[in-house]
């Protein structure tokens, strides 16, 4: 019996829930978009689909995501997770609202959960309100995200601009002091024709209210934190150890970043200072095909530090905006992309075996670079932060969302090597 299959609006998005499940105990498969293979009812609890649909054309959007619950609903699967980033990243036309009403339509919903809350990584829910460490949403950094500037906090206010219903909202004191009030609520929402219903969130408590209250829900939709409580409620009388991954020292290690977030950079920063790092030439990756080359060059060369070598496109905000209003950003973060993915490769070919990669885009890039379509979850290095292997078990993976992890993040991913 498959519990529970989550449809990842990006890849590190993927990793990142997968993660959490896997801690809380859970056996977890991650897939690299819609497989061609089957998974046995006994070989996992949960299976996580990795898209690339967080900032594709809306219909695009639908599309992927409605073929990868299908193909979730045909394991066996007994109720749908979308996930989406822990900031709500999305636009006044999607991706949150249309992939949501899409797939409430998929398995008969008439009304489903938003749920972005990661209380260990800051991101809690207010009245309704979506904060980022203390801050709310739209004045946490996020106002200046290149592709989804989120200029609103209220997630009612977000979802009812893009999506085709109306958003209702379970208040903190209900969730903290009334949850067995929460039926009758829900009960009254739908008499009301409220279709998304928003759980205030504090704490990972709260997320198990949640979590307890909307288990009857055929279609559920959020982040990690979610996911978690999901996983942490199904074991609670039958705890689970979390599997584990050993990551062999024997062949290469490399480091690529491709993220521009404020906590990348100080990874970066931090980084850079210990070990080998080659900051990329953004203005070659666009006009230079000769450029890969010398870059796969410069990683054989150092391969054999104590510390994997870094090769990075991160720059701060002010910088990439400059680039991109002289190239277009359209052709910026293609060219970038496919400079990973094809430097992964090669890569690949020449005996690197270990991959940390930062950047959601770039994780996708990387991943399909490297042709791997399927992968099992390992120890967590940070919140949301697992190691994976291949399913074949050839290649391990760290793909990490730009703003996870602390500073000296690329130096404990290397703590564990055996």
């Amino acid at each position: 019996m498959i519990k529970l299959g989550v449809i990842a609006d990006d890849f590190t998005g993927a990793t990142d829930i997968a993660s959490f499940m896997a801690e809380a105990g859970w056996r977890v498969i991650l897939f690299n978009g819609v497989p061609a293979e089957t998974v046995q009812p006994g070989e996992a609890d949960a299976i996580v689909i990795a898209l690339k649909s967080r900032s594709v054309a809306a219909g695009v959007a639908v599309e992927q995501s409605l073929g990868a619950g299908e193909w979730l609903l045909e394991m066996g699967c007994q109720q749908l997770f979308f996930k989406y980033c822990s900031t709500f990243d999305s636009t006044a036309y999607g991706n949150i609202g249309p992939v949501t009403d899409a797939l409430m339509k998929l398995v008969n919903a008439s009304m489903t959960v938003l749920c972005p809350a990661v209380p260990d990584n800051g991101r809690t829910i207010v009245h309704g309100h979506l904060f980022v460490k203390g801050q709310l949403l739209n004045h946490s950094g996020m106002q200046h995200h290149p592709v989804t500037p989120m200029m609103k906090s209220s997630i009612k206010a977000l979802m009812e601009e893009q999506s085709t219903g109306l958003c209702g909202i379970v208040d903190l004191n209900t969730v903290k002091n009334a949850p067995d009030d929460i039926a009758r609520q829900l009960e009254q929402l739908a008499f009301n024709k409220i279709k998304y219903v928003v759980f205030d969130v504090l704490d990972n408590q709260d997320l198990r209210v949640v979590a307890s209250k909307t288990r009857h829900f055929r279609l559920v939709t959020g982040a990690a934190g979610l996911g978690s409580a999901i996983a942490r409620l199904d074991v609670t009388d039958n705890p689970v150890a979390q599997t584990t991954l050993p990551v062999p020292k024997a062949g290469k290690a490399i480091i690529l970043s491709g993220s521009c977030s404020s906590m990348t950079n100080q990874q970066v920063n931090f980084y850079s200072q210990r070990a080998d790092a080659l900051a990329l030439d953004i203005e070659k990756i666009v006009n230079d095909e000769s450029y890969l080359p010398g870059v796969l060059r410069w990683a054989i060369r150092h391969a054999d530090s104590d510390l994997a070598p870094l090769i990075y496109a991160t720059q701060p905000p002010q910088l990439i905006e400059a680039v991109q209003k002289h190239y277009g950003a359209a052709q910026v973060s293609e060219k970038i992309e496919r400079f990973f993915s094809q430097l992964a490769d090669r890569l690949r070919q020449d005996g690197f075996n270990k991959f940390i990669v930062a950047g959601g885009e770039t994780s996708g890039a990387v991943t399909q670079g490297l042709h791997i379509t399927g992968m099992v979850i390992g120890h967590t290095v940070a919140p949301g932060v697992p190691w994976t292997q291949s399913r074949d078990g050839s290649l391990w993976m760290i793909l990490k969302s730009g703003n996870f992890g602390a500073p000296d993040f690329f130096l404990k991913a290397q703590e564990n090597f055996q």
